[in-house]
Parts: structure tokens; C-alpha cells; sequence
């Protein structure tokens, strides 16, 4: 293979390998059979080899960054100029920024996780690695060398975090240090090698109103939900994964005045509160031994003895629902939290179920008298097939009737047809009416500008 086409390849690529390997010959990696990919692949790999071979890893770690790599960079340099390979300045930067990433970072991931445009990174083994960028999964060039380097950087998140990852303890969730959130899955129970799913901590907070430019909601229905959210009525924000359920909860509390006391409870802080009392309680795995687990549901009994005005429950998923209930319902009104789940209906048998896991014995007809009476607004979002994530419909939590509860519809999505780029079209429909909270919106001030954002009839958006 030629060195222009092996320069013009190499600075196109996002390919990033590294981690143990025997040494190659330069003469070997440039004549091997197969795809240019493959060679070029064998001359990282050997260059890799060489500068490991004269770092002494004693040293390193004691060295900055910045020194690192201005380390690595003459090593490259240097074993280029040896064995006579023809890498111009951009190429041998290229591969120093990759040994390093490899010795002190996660590999092949560490350029993804600068990426500000990739919302998660799936690893599906050591040659797949997919991406989300604007609501898209992508294939990536990226890959890892061997299952082995994958597990080398499991390892390295697992140790970070004081667990562990192997064959006794297969499974792992865990967050990096920026606040991504990781989960490792591995052999014997993944029959595709080691696989990890990593959802990146957003350090950005939307606001509504670059909802409303994103087609996620109408101008009326982002007006419906601040008021909402100032009002201090009680949201549950229901959808699937990814569908923007922690985004649209960041942008709800910014909305909640600055002299509340709020705590928020998640498995992994993904919320940024701008607000100055704000306390932040986190969940704690258990330790190796299997002791010391502090799950959603003590901490949410911890809460209610910290005297907060709301508490803000990152995801219901358990029986910490039954408590969320019970706060909701003894004075702590404006709390919110989220709930997988595929409608507004769904997201209320879904509270029921998990209610039913605090205690078996309630009779269902009590469950339901405290979700009707705890809970004011269900929100349904949802990653719809052109990559937008909107709000697909608002309800109030009506009463209940022969026990049964009545949901009362506020905006609803309805699709239209696609456009030309692909895009959706619809409109945010408006149901009007009067909501059984309304009176505490008008004690807030906000009646009329409530009624006039409900309104009636539809609101097209253009996306």
C-alpha cells in the first residue's frame, strides 16, 4: 500500500485501535494481505507496540497530560523515522492522541465522549461500536482490537468506581466522571463479547424555548407547561428510552422559584437544578461482599424527614413509587418525576404495578384514590422515527369513577404526513376545557394566562 494512500485514509478515519499485540514488522504491516483498512490498522498497531515498549509506566503515570503527550508525540516521531514510515505531522498526531487516550483514558471511546454532538455510545463487542447523534443511531469506524481491550476498559470504569467486572460479577452500573452513566454486560451472559452502553451527561440545559424550535412542543403547550411547573402541580413524565424524559424534567425545574427547598433523588445525578437549595441524594450500589445498598426508596423516606417544599425523583422504577405517592400527597406539592412507559394509561397501570411491589396487600381501589389524588399532570414524550423527540400528549388526572381513573386530554401530537427532508409533520392539538387543578393555578395568578394557552383547536409546527 502506498504512504499517500495510507494518509489520505488515516486522516479521513474516526479508527482508533490499541492495547496488547506481538510486534509487527513495519515490512509486514505495509505487505499484509487484506484491505488497506487492515494494513493500516497493523502500522498503528506496531507503532503502538514500540512506544509502549519505551514508556516506562512507573513514570507515566506521574507525568501530566500535557507532558504525556508531548512525550508520546517524540516516541512516534522517532520509531516513524527508525523503521522509515512515511507519516506526515497530522498522521503521527493522530496516533500519539490515540496511544494516549489508550494509557489514561477509555480507548477508542475517548473521542466519542468529546463528541458533544453524540447523545450515547453502544459498544456490541470489540469490531461494533454504535452512536446516537440527533436522535439517529449510527455506525461508526471505531473499534477495539479484541474482546480483551474491551474488557481492559470495563475494567478501568469498574475500578473507578471501587467495583469490580468479571465472570462472578457480570453485570455493571456505574457513571464516569463527568456523569455519563455506564452499564457493562459481559460474558457468559452476552453471547456478542463484551458489550457497554454509555448515556453522556449533557452539561447543557435545554430551555423551552429551543423546544419550541425543535418542533418538540408549540409555543402554547411549552406556555401550559411552565405555568404548570411554577404552579406547583404534581408531573410524571412518561416514554420510552431516549425519548427525552430527563431533558424535558430539566426544563420543568428550571422553572420552580429560587427560594424552594428541593431533593432530588437519582440512581445517577443527570439533573441540573440552577436553584440555590437544592440537595442532591444518590443511590449506592452494593459493595463487593454484596452489602451497604442504599436504594430509591430509603432514600426517598430520608427525604421526607429533610423538610423539603419538592422532592424530584429522577426515574420511579420500583417501590419507592408507593413513597412518591405518599409525598405527594402529605404537602410536598410541585414534585415531579419520570416513568417508562408508552402513554399517559400505561404510565398510571405502570405507577399502580409498582406500588403493588411496596405491598401486596393494598387493595387496589386505595392505590388508585392515592395516584388520583397525588398526581395533577401525566406527560407522554417520545422519539418519533424522524430522530425529534416531542411531546405527545398532556393529561390531567380527571378523578376516578367506579374505579376506574379518568384521564382528561390537554394537547395531544397528531401526525400529518412527512416532508420532503424526511422530517415529520403535525400539529399539537389543543383540547380546551376546564382542569380539575385550575383552581390552584389561578391561586398562583396564571388562571388567564393558563386558559389562554390551553385554548382550543390546533397549533401546527413545522419540523
Amino acid at each position: 500500500m502506498s504512504t499517500s494512500s495510507f494518509g489520505e485514509k488515516f486522516a479521513e478515519t474516526e479508527t482508533a485501535t490499541a492495547g496488547p499485540a506481538g510486534t509487527v514488522a513495519p515490512e509486514a504491516a505495509a505487505d499484509s494481505p487484506g484491505s488497506e483498512f487492515g494494513a493500516r490498522t497493523k502500522t498503528m498497531d506496531f507503532i503502538q507496540d514500540q512506544v509502549l515498549t519505551l514508556i516506562e509506566p512507573a513514570i507515566a503515570v506521574r507525568l501530566s497530560q500535557e507532558a504525556l503527550n508531548t512525550r508520546v508525540d517524540e516516541l512516534v516521531s522517532q520509531i516513524a523515522g527508525q523503521h522509515r514510515l512515511l507519516l506526515n505531522e497530522i498522521e503521527q498526531r493522530s496516533i500519539a492522541v490515540r496511544i494516549v487516550d489508550d494509557m489514561i483514558g477509555l480507548g477508542p471511546l475517548e473521542p466519542l465522549l468529546r463528541d458533544e454532538t453524540v447523545a450515547d455510545i453502544m459498544i456490541n463487542g470489540a469490531k461494533t461500536i454504535y452512536v446516537e447523534r440527533r436522535g439517529k443511531l449510527v455506525l461508526t469506524s471505531l473499534h477495539f482490537r479484541n474482546d480483551a481491550h474491551v474488557m481492559h476498559v470495563a475494567q478501568r470504569i469498574a475500578s473507578s468506581v471501587g467495583r469490580r467486572v468479571d465472570e462472578s460479577s457480570p453485570m455493571l452500573d456505574a457513571r464516569l466522571a463527568d456523569g455519563s452513566r455506564v452499564n457493562v454486560i459481559i460474558a457468559p451472559l452476552s453471547l456478542k463479547g463484551p458489550c457497554i452502553s454509555i448515556r453522556k451527561f449533557s452539561h447543557s440545559i435545554m430551555r423551552f424555548s429551543r423546544f419550541v424550535e425543535l418542533g418538540s412542543v408549540s409555543p402554547e403547550l411549552a406556555r401550559a407547561l411552565e405555568i404548570a411547573a411554577r404552579c406547583r402541580l404534581n408531573i410524571i413524565i412518561s416514554g420510552g428510552t431516549g425519548s427525552g424524559k430527563t431533558t424535558l424534567l430539566n426544563a420543568l425545574s428550571a422553572m420552580i422559584d429560587h427560594g424552594e427547598r428541593i431533593v432530588t433523588i437519582e440512581d445517577a445525578a443527570e439533573l441540573q437544578l440552577q436553584q440555590p437549595h437544592v440537595i442532591q441524594l444518590e443511590t449506592r450500589q452494593p459493595n463487593i461482599e454484596g452489602y451497604g445498598e442504599i436504594n430509591q426508596r430509603d432514600l426517598v423516606r430520608n427525604a421526607l424527614r429533610m423538610r423539603p417544599d419538592r422532592i424530584i425523583i429522577g426515574e420511579v422504577r420500583g417501590p419507592e413509587a408507593f413513597d412518591m405517592m405518599q409525598a405527594m400527597n402529605t404537602g410536598h406539592n410541585g414534585s415531579m418525576s419520570t416513568v417508562h412507559a408508552n402513554s399517559a394509561r400505561d404510565a398510571i397501570a405502570r405507577i399502580e404495578n409498582m406500588m403493588l411491589m411496596a405491598s401486596a396487600n393494598l387493595p387496589i381501589r386505595a392505590i388508585r384514590a392515592q395516584i388520583t389524588s397525588a398526581i395533577d399532570i401525566i406527560i407522554q414524550t417520545e422519539r418519533m422515527r424522524d430522530g425529534v423527540r416531542r411531546v405527545t400528549e398532556v393529561a390531567e388526572v380527571a378523578g376516578a369513577e367506579e374505579d376506574i381513573i379518568s384521564l382528561g386530554g390537554l394537547f395531544a401530537y397528531r401526525y400529518l404526513g412527512e416532508n420532503a427532508d424526511g422530517s415529520l409533520r403535525g400539529v399539537f392539538e389543543r383540547r380546551g376545557g376546564r382542569p380539575r387543578f385550575m383552581p390552584r393555578i389561578e391561586y398562583y395568578g396564571l388562571g388567564a394566562a393558563f386558559k389562554e394557552a390551553l385554548g382550543s383547536g390546533a397549533e401546527e409546527v413545522a419540523t
